[in-house]
């Protein structure tokens, strides 16, 4: 069995990749989460999930909860602590693949009128920059997505993978094809190796999303 476990389980797009990750039959999954044993209780008797109560920014919380598992998804990596973290616990249980979900931005990749509007939304980036950097230092074996601005449609799944130090063009993809995503490169961990990638809905390359 491939053991996945998912940091911050209770996230919006990992209310999507569950499910997603549960269709592949030889995954086995841990859920962690603060109170995750409330939060997740629809999991608690399936066979193939094991539900955690945990806080990333508990070291020792991280470290028991990640040793012996293969792949490990973060939900986000927008905090220095946290990632630091992650880091040091994979460090210490021997564990080396990590998928990251984050943010675009952190490069100052985002082109054009786009580029203009994001900045202005998002403000500040220091903190971002910094806890991605984390994880670039890292020397673990990472996949570290930058996601367009996000919305949910299940109709919605495709997505373009865009290469780091690519221009970020598309401005939007839904949690659904994030967690497709996901769920692909669990499927096929050699995917995207040691690298940032884009992540967004093709064909989104305008001066902001739809739903703005």
């Amino acid at each position: 069995m491939k053991k996945v476990i998912l940091l911050g389980a209770t996230s919006n797009i990992s209310a999507f990749l569950i499910p997603r990750l549960l269709e592949q039959p030889d995954v086995k999954l841990t859920l962690f989460a603060r109170r995750a044993s409330q939060r997740l209780s629809q999991y608690a008797k399936n066979e193939r999930v094991t539900v955690i109560d945990g806080n990333w920014n508990v070291l020792t919380d991280l470290v028991n909860a990640i040793s012996g598992q293969d792949i490990v998804y973060l939900a986000t990596g927008h905090f220095t602590k946290a990632n630091q973290n992650v880091v040091s616990a994979m460090k210490t249980d021997g564990v080396d693949r990590l998928i990251v979900a984050g943010g675009l931005g952190i490069y100052d990749e985002v082109a054009g009128k786009f580029g203009t509007w994001n900045a202005r939304m998002m403000g500040d980036y220091t903190e971002i920059k910094r806890a991605a950097k984390v994880i670039d230092d890292s020397g673990l074996n990472y996949t570290f997505l930058r996601m367009a601005w996000l919305y949910n449609n299940e109709q919605h799944l495709d997505y373009k993978v865009i290469p780091q130090g690519a221009p970020f063009k598309d401005t939007q993809v839904t949690r659904q094809a994030v967690a497709e995503l996901v769920a692909n490169i669990v499927k096929n961990p050699t995917d995207y190796q040691q690298t940032s990638i884009g992540v967004a809905e093709p064909n989104t390359a305008w001066d902001k999303p739809s739903f703005y």
